[in-house]
C-alpha cells in the first residue's frame, strides 16, 4: 500500500513538472520573437552608425541628442520611431519643440557622424566625391506657416542646400534663396520620391527621382550630411503652439557614401 502511494505520488509530480515546462515555454519563444523584431528601433530600419539624433525635446536651446551606442537601440514616440506600418522611421518636430541655440525652428534630424559614430563628419567640397541618396515622404505640415526640410548639406556656418516644401511647392534651396530650384508644385503629401546630392569638384549636383535638377557651386569645408524632420516655423507663427501642430517626415533609404 505504501509502495502504491508513493508511485502515485511519483506520477503527480512528473505531471506537475510537466505543466510549468509547459507554461514556461511559450513565455521564452515570446521573448526571443520580440527581440529579433525589426520593428522596434529606427536603427534597424536605417543604417544609423554614422548619425546622430537630434530631438524636438530637452531644456530650453539644448536639446536631446542621441549617439552612438545608444542610438542603435533608441526610439522616442513619436518623434524618432520606426512608422507603424515598419517600413520606415518617422521624425516628427512640433511647433513648441526644444530648439538648437542657432535656430529658432525645431527638428527631428540626423546629422552625419564618422568612426562609428564617435566624431562629427567634416568634409571639403573640393576633395574626394560625398555623396547621400535618401528615399522619403513628406506626411505632415505646420499650420499657418506650413515649411519643412528634409534633408539638406549644412557646411560650417550654415545650410548649404536642402529639400525644402513649402505647401505643395518642393523647392530646392541654395544658400538664403529658399526657391532657388522649383522641383514641383504638385507636391502631395505622403508621396515617396527619392533624393541625391553629389558633391565633388567645388559642386554639387541634385537630384529628384534620378533627373538632375540643378548644378550648385560649393567650395567651403566643414560639410556633412542631414536627414529627418527640420519644421519651419514655430509658435510665433503656427498655432496651435502644441504638440498636435507638426512637421513629420518618413525616411525609407539613407545612404552615405565618401570616395
Amino acid at each position: 500500500m505504501s509502495r502504491t502511494r508513493k508511485r502515485t505520488l511519483t506520477t503527480a509530480g512528473v505531471a506537475a513538472l510537466c505543466a510549468v515546462a509547459a507554461l514556461t515555454a511559450p513565455v521564452i519563444a515570446a521573448g526571443t520573437a520580440a527581440a529579433a523584431s525589426p520593428c522596434d528601433y529606427p536603427a534597424q530600419q536605417l543604417a544609423l552608425t554614422n548619425w546622430k539624433e537630434t530631438l524636438p525635446t530637452g531644456s530650453s536651446s539644448s536639446p536631446t541628442e542621441i549617439t552612438q551606442p545608444k542610438l542603435a537601440t533608441y526610439s522616442s514616440s513619436p518623434w524618432f520611431t520606426v512608422n507603424s506600418a515598419c517600413t520606415g522611421v518617422q521624425f516628427r518636430a512640433a511647433v513648441n519643440g526644444v530648439t538648437t541655440s542657432g535656430s529658432g525652428y525645431p527638428r527631428s534630424e540626423l546629422r552625419e557622424m564618422t568612426d562609428n559614430g564617435s566624431d562629427e563628419a567634416s568634409w571639403s567640397a573640393t576633395s574626394g566625391t560625398h555623396t547621400l541618396v535618401f528615399r522619403e515622404a513628406f506626411n505632415k505640415l505646420p499650420n499657418d506657416k506650413s515649411h519643412l526640410v528634409g534633408a539638406q548639406i549644412h557646411d560650417a556656418d550654415d545650410d548649404v542646400t536642402v529639400f525644402r516644401l513649402e505647401g505643395t511647392s518642393l523647392y530646392i534651396t541654395k544658400g538664403d534663396d529658399t526657391h532657388y530650384k522649383l522641383v514641383t508644385s504638385n507636391y502631395k503629401l505622403n508621396t515617396v520620391y527619392e533624393g541625391k546630392f553629389v558633391v565633388s569638384g567645388g559642386n554639387i549636383k541634385v537630384y529628384y527621382n534620378g533627373a538632375l535638377q540643378t548644378t550648385i557651386s560649393h567650395t567651403s569645408s566643414g560639410n556633412y550630411f542631414k536627414a529627418g524632420a527640420y519644421t519651419q516655423a514655430n509658435c510665433s507663427n503656427s498655432s496651435p503652439c502644441s504638440s498636435t501642430n507638426y512637421g513629420q517626415v518618413s525616411v525609407y533609404k539613407l545612404q552615405v557614401t565618401h570616395s
